[in-house]
C-alpha cells in the first residue's frame, strides 16, 4: 500500500485541468437535440423543390445541383474542424459559432435569386453540421453516465430526424408560400437554437492540449473537396472524364501528404493513430454504409410518391409525399430509449448490428412494396427504426474508444464518415436512376426498375456494414466507460479532509501529460475526476475515509485501475498510476 506523506498540495487550489462534477441539467439534452435537428434540416430543406430550382434560379439543371452539393461539401469539411476547435477552445462556444454561421447563410439565401450567391449561402448553411459532434461532446462532459447513452443516441439520430421532418414541412411551405420563406424559417430556427443554448447549455471545462492545426485543416479541407466533388458530380461530368479522374488523383495526393504531416505533429487536427484503432476504424467504415442507407430512402421514396401513375409512380402531391416519409424521422427519435435498454444489456455493438439487420429487412421488403402510399409509410417506419438504432450506437462506440479530450474531433470524423456515405449514395443512386429512366415526351423520369436497383444497392451496403460490425470488439461498454462507474452526485468533502495525489507515468517512468484520473468510491460511484497536468501530476479529494479505486486513462494507453485506501485526516496518500501502451497490452 502506498505510504501517506504530508500533503504538499494543501492550500494550492484546484489542480490545473480539474473537471467539476457532472451535472444533471435536464434541459441540456432537448436543447442540444433541437440544435442537431435544426442543422440537419439544412440537408433536405430544398429536396421538395429540387426539380424547380433551375427555373427559380434561371440556370441549367446541372448548375442548379451546386446548391445541394455546396451544402454537402461544407458539412463534410466543417465536422472534424469544428470538433477539434471545440476540444481546444470550448464546445458550447463553437456550437454557437456554427449556428451563427448557419443563420447568416440562411439570410443570404433568403434575399437572393442569384445562383452564385445562393451557392455561397448554402455552403454557410452546411457549415453548421459541426454542431452535431459538438453536442455529443458536451453531453459526454456534462451528463451523468446513466443518462449519457440515451442522450447521445438522441443527438446522433437528430441527423435523420431533422432530415425526415424537414421534408413535409418544407413541402408545405413551398406549396403555399414563396420559396424564400424556407430560408427565413431556417434562420428563425437557428436564432431560437442559439438563444436556448446560451440559456441552458453550460460550457465544458474539458480541454485538449496544444494548438489548432491550421495547416492540417487546410489540407483536410482541400483533400475532402477534391474527393467529394467528383463523387457528387461524377454522373454529370462522366466517371471517366479527365476532370473526374484528375480530381480523384489530386485527392489521393493531398490526403496522402496530409496524413504524413498529421502523423508527425504532437497536436494534430485528427489523431490518425487513434483513428486507426480497430474499434474506431471499423465504426467509421460502418458509418459510411449507414449514411448510404439513410440517404437512399430520402432520395427514392419522395420521387416514387410524386411520379405520375402513368409512369409507375403513386401520383401524390408534394405535401402528401413528405408526410409519408415523415415517419422515417419520427421513428428514429422514438427508438433512442430502446437503444439505451439494448446497449445497457448487450452493448452498442449489438444494438448497431440489430439496427443494420432491421435496415436490410426494410429495404428487402421495399422491393415488393411500391404500389401504394401506405406501403411507403411502412417502409419508412421500418427503416427509421433500423437507422435510428444504428445512428444511436455509433457515438457510443466512438466515445468508448477515445480519450475525453478528443471527443469532439473523433465524433466530427465519425459524422464526416456519414457525410461521405450520403455523398456516395447521392452519386450512385442518381446515376442508376438516370440510366434506368424512361421517356415521357421531352423529359425522362425514374422508373420502378431503377428504384428497385437502388434498393438492392442500399441493401448490399447495409449487409457489408453488418459484416464489418461483426469484427468490432465485443463488450457491453468500453473499459474507459466502465472505470468511470456511476456519476451520482457526491457530497462535498468536509473541511480538512484530503485524499490522493501522485503522477501518471508510462512503463518507462516518463510522465503521461493530460491523462484522466477518476476516483471511484466503495459503492462504485464516481467520487472525483481530474486531468493531470503536463508533468503527469494529479490530486483528488476523497469525500470520506475508506477504500477507493483510482482509474487512469490516456490516448494510446490501456486504462489502468489501482485500489487505494484513504485513512482520513490532513494527509494525502501518494499513488502513482503506470499506464501500459495499448499495443503492448493487446500483444
Amino acid at each position: 500500500m502506498p505510504q501517506a506523506t504530508p500533503d504538499q498540495y494543501a492550500g494550492s487550489g484546484p489542480v490545473p485541468g480539474a473537471v467539476p462534477r457532472k451535472r444533471g441539467n435536464g434541459g441540456v439534452v432537448p436543447v442540444l437535440a433541437f440544435a442537431g435537428i435544426t442543422v440537419a434540416v439544412m440537408q433536405t430543406l430544398l429536396v421538395p423543390i429540387i426539380k424547380d430550382l433551375p427555373a427559380l434560379l434561371r440556370t441549367s439543371p446541372d448548375n442548379a445541383t451546386w446548391v445541394i452539393t455546396a451544402t454537402l461539401l461544407a458539412g463534410a469539411v466543417s465536422t472534424p474542424i469544428m470538433g477539434r476547435l471545440g476540444d481546444l477552445y470550448g464546445k458550447r462556444r463553437m456550437l454557437l459559432a456554427s449556428l451563427a454561421v448557419m443563420v447568416v447563410g440562411s439570410l443570404v439565401c433568403a434575399f437572393t435569386d442569384d445562383l452564385t450567391v445562393m451557392i455561397a449561402g448554402r455552403a454557410l448553411q452546411g457549415f453548421a453540421m459541426g454542431a452535431i459532434p459538438l453536442g455529443i461532446g458536451i453531453m459526454r462532459d456534462e451528463l451523468p453516465r446513466e443518462k449519457l447513452g440515451s442522450a447521445m443516441a438522441l443527438m446522433s439520430s437528430s441527423i435523420g430526424v431533422g432530415g425526415g421532418l424537414a421534408l413535409p414541412g418544407a413541402a408545405l411551405v413551398a406549396q403555399h408560400a414563396d420559396w424564400h420563406t424556407l430560408f427565413f424559417g431556417a434562420a428563425g430556427l437557428g436564432v431560437l437554437s442559439m438563444v436556448l443554448t446560451v440559456l441552458v447549455v453550460p460550457e465544458s471545462s474539458v480541454r485538449a492540449g496544444g494548438r489548432f492545426d491550421w495547416f492540417g485543416a487546410l489540407g483536410l479541407s482541400a483533400g475532402l473537396v477534391a474527393l467529394l466533388l467528383p463523387i457528387t458530380k461524377g454522373s454529370a461530368w462522366g466517371w471517366t472524364s479527365s476532370t473526374t479522374l484528375g480530381l480523384f488523383g489530386v485527392a489521393v495526393v493531398i490526403l496522402g501528404l496530409w496524413g504524413a504531416m498529421e502523423l508527425r505533429l504532437k497536436a494534430p487536427l485528427v489523431d490518425l493513430r487513434t483513428s486507426a484503432r480497430r474499434e474506431v476504424l471499423l465504426t467509421n467504415l460502418v458509418s459510411v454504409m449507414v449514411g448510404v442507407a439513410f440517404y437512399a430512402v430520402s432520395l427514392i421514396l419522395p420521387q416514387l410518391l410524386q411520379l405520375p401513375t402513368s409512369t409507375g409512380g403513386l401520383g401524390r402531391s408534394m405535401v402528401v409525399a413528405g408526410l409519408c416519409v415523415a415517419p422515417l424521422g419520427l421513428t428514429m427519435m422514438f427508438v433512442a430509449p430502446v437503444y439505451a435498454r439494448i446497449s445497457a444489456r448487450r452493448g452498442p455493438k449489438v444494438s448497431l448490428m440489430i439496427g443494420m439487420a432491421v435496415i436490410a429487412a426494410g429495404y428487402g421488403a421495399g422491393l415488393f412494396m411500391m404500389s401504394a402510399a401506405w406501403q411507403t409509410v411502412v417502409i419508412s417506419v421500418i427503416l427509421g427504426a433500423g437507422i435510428g438504432l444504428a445512428y444511436s450506437s455509433l457515438p457510443a462506440l466512438i466515445v468508448g474508444a477515445v480519450d475525453p479530450k478528443e471527443t469532439g474531433a473523433a465524433n466530427g470524423l465519425n459524422t464526416l464518415a456519414r457525410s461521405i456515405g450520403t455523398s456516395v449514395s447521392s452519386a450512385v443512386i442518381g446515376m442508376v436512376l438516370a440510366r434506368t429512366a424512361i421517356g415521357t415526351g421531352p423529359t425522362a423520369v425514374p422508373s420502378l426498375h431503377g428504384f428497385r436497383i437502388s434498393f438492392v444497392i442500399a441493401t448490399a451496403a447495409v449487409l457489408g456494414g453488418l459484416a464489418l460490425a461483426a469484427f468490432l470488439p465485443s463488450h457491453k461498454t468500453s473499459p474507459r466507460t466502465e472505470l468511470l462507474a456511476s456519476s451520482e452526485d457526491v457530497a462535498p468533502a468536509p473541511p480538512g479532509v484530503r485524499g490522493f495525489r501522485g503522477r501518471v507515468l508510462d512503463a518507462d517512468g516518463a510522465p503521461v501529460p493530460r491523462a484522466n484520473v477518476t476516483l471511484i468510491d466503495p459503492r462504485g460511484r464516481q467520487a472525483g475526476l481530474t486531468t493531470a497536468d503536463d508533468e503527469g501530476r494529479y490530486a483528488l479529494t476523497a469525500p470520506t475515509a475508506g477504500e477507493y479505486v483510482l482509474a487512469g486513462s490516456a490516448t494510446g494507453y490501456a486504462p489502468y485501475a489501482h485500489p487505494a485506501t484513504y485513512l482520513g485526516g490532513a494527509l494525502s496518500v501518494d499513488v502513482d498510476l503506470v499506464l501500459a501502451p495499448r499495443a503492448a497490452v493487446r500483444s
